[in-house]
């Protein structure tokens, strides 16, 4: 729980950390998903079996037959069909359906393919399993031309790089997005050489604006205490960045430097209620003849997300104390602003935080 500061200095209690179905949620990497293999991954508190069929389908199923509820992960996968190893019960992955109860006899008249096991819309994007989580009691969701759009990764040429990171953390997921656009924690947590350093504050006004369910730091010349940004230079053109945070939990990032760009999707997603996973996945033309740019730059990129982990960790050690926490303006604010998003997302108002166009000032 989280206590804001408001201009006046009244306190203002903020929503505690409830999870926002009927959305897509990357579950884990494709690069995994081999023939004949399954995975168990946890998402939105569900236990979740992953897997990809012979055909390149990509599927999402709940870790639990429908019949005596044992982990269908306990059982067997052949490309096609998900056995149940207690007996041997086949369901249709992509569906769910399922299509043989070996037990029936003929003295049976129960339709097999008329039980299903719990699937999930699910979409291979950027070299993520992305899944569909709908709200308890939803029923079956498997059209996914009716659903939202799958988020993907805006590239600006034919030939790009990519890269992308993941890390574990051990706090809520509402820890995890505040941490995740927080602008003033730069030159403490991520103090290098080639990042920042304190001495390398400054004061920052940043123009953002509201955007459907999120908002949007208006496009700007990036920092320039920033040692990456500064790299950029080099090709002689302005440089200009845009950054986007959109619910349930995306931030991207668009660096342009006339034809040269570089792109960023980090999302922080719910594994549990107490603990979420955060993924960054990244595209890039800058430097692309560079020898070793992918292995160089995935390094660097672990440095910086290692250093955000160990803070959420130690972070994680206080909050089990349950200590009073709050927000300011206007580092702060776009925290604020998360908070009124999901608190209208769940109530379904629609209501946006933001008028329009507002300015925010901080050092970092």
């Amino acid at each position: 729980m989280f206590t804001t500061i408001s201009p006046s200095g009244a306190a203002i209690q903020g929503p505690t950390a409830t999870l926002i179905y009927d959305d897509w949620y990357p579950a884990l990497r494709t690069d995994v998903l081999r023939d004949g293999k399954m995975h168990k991954v946890m998402l939105m508190d569900l236990p979740l079996l992953v897997g990809r069929r012979k055909d390149g389908k990509v599927w999402a199923m709940r870790d639990a037959c429908p019949h005596r509820g044992i982990p269908l992960s306990a059982g067997w996968y052949d490309g096609e069909r998900v056995t149940c190893k207690y007996h041997g019960w086949e369901f249709e992955p992509c569906g769910g359906r399922c299509e043989t109860i070996p037990s029936l006899s003929s003295f049976d008249n129960l339709d097999a393919t008329k039980i299903y096991a719990q699937a999930f819309p699910c979409v291979e994007r950027d070299g993520h399993a992305w899944v569909y989580v709908p709200g308890p009691g939803a029923g079956r969701k498997l059209e996914t031309d009716k659903l939202p759009s799958v988020p993907e990764l805006p590239k600006f040429s034919e030939k790009y790089k990519t890269a992308h990171l993941t890390a574990d953390l051990p706090l809520n997921v509402d820890h995890g997005i505040v941490g995740l656009m927080d602008p003033a924690h730069g030159p403490f947590v991520h103090q290098a050489w080639w990042w920042r350093t304190r001495g390398s504050i400054r004061e920052k006004t940043k123009k953002f604006e509201p955007i459907p369910e999120g908002f949007r730091m208006s496009a700007h010349a990036p920092s320039g205490n920033s040692a990456p940004y500064k790299l950029l230079g080099v090709y002689g053109e302005p440089v200009e960045t845009t950054i986007d945070f959109v619910l349930p939990n995306r931030r991207s990032e668009t660096i342009r430097c006339g034809p040269k760009w570089f792109t960023s999707l980090t999302t922080v997603t719910p594994m549990t209620t107490q603990t979420c996973r955060i993924d960054v996945v990244a595209a890039w033309n800058v430097f692309y003849s560079v020898p070793f740019v992918v292995p160089i730059a995935k390094w660097f990129g672990a440095q910086f997300v290692a250093q955000d982990t160990v803070t959420m960790m130690q972070q994680a050690e206080g909050l089990r104390h349950n200590p009073s926490l709050m927000l300011i303006d206007d580092a702060d604010k776009p925290a604020k602003w998360y908070f009124a998003l999901k608190q209208a997302r769940l109530e379904g108002t629609g209501k946006h935080p933001l008028d329009g166009p507002v300015e925010l000032h901080w050092r970092s």
